[in-house]
C-alpha cells in the first residue's frame, strides 16, 4: 500500500529524492547525477538521524535559474554549488 502523505494535495514537499528531483529539473537521474558531480546542480542534503538524502527544492530553483540561456555560457565552477 503506498504511504499516505500528512501533506495537503496543494503543498509541494521541500526536500525530494533524486528520482524527483531529476524529473522537476527534466533530466534522467543519470544526467542530473552528472549536474551535481560538475556543480551546476546541489549536492543533496542528509536527513539528520538516517542515511536518506534528499534535494532541498528552494537550492535547485536557484541553480535553474542559474543556468545559461541558450548562446550562453556557464558560470566557472568555482561559483556552482560545489
Amino acid at each position: 500500500m503506498p504511504r499516505q502523505s500528512a501533506l495537503p494535495p496543494s503543498l509541494a514537499p521541500r526536500m525530494v529524492s533524486r528520482e524527483i528531483v531529476a524529473a522537476y529539473t527534466g533530466v534522467s537521474a543519470n544526467t542530473f547525477d552528472k549536474m551535481v558531480e560538475t556543480g551546476v546542480m546541489p549536492k543533496a542534503r542528509t536527513i539528520p538521524g538516517t542515511t536518506r538524502k534528499a534535494w532541498d527544492l528552494r537550492e535547485v530553483d536557484i541553480a535553474i535559474d542559474a543556468l545559461p540561456r541558450d548562446g550562453e555560457e556557464l558560470a566557472p565552477a568555482d561559483e556552482g554549488w560545489s
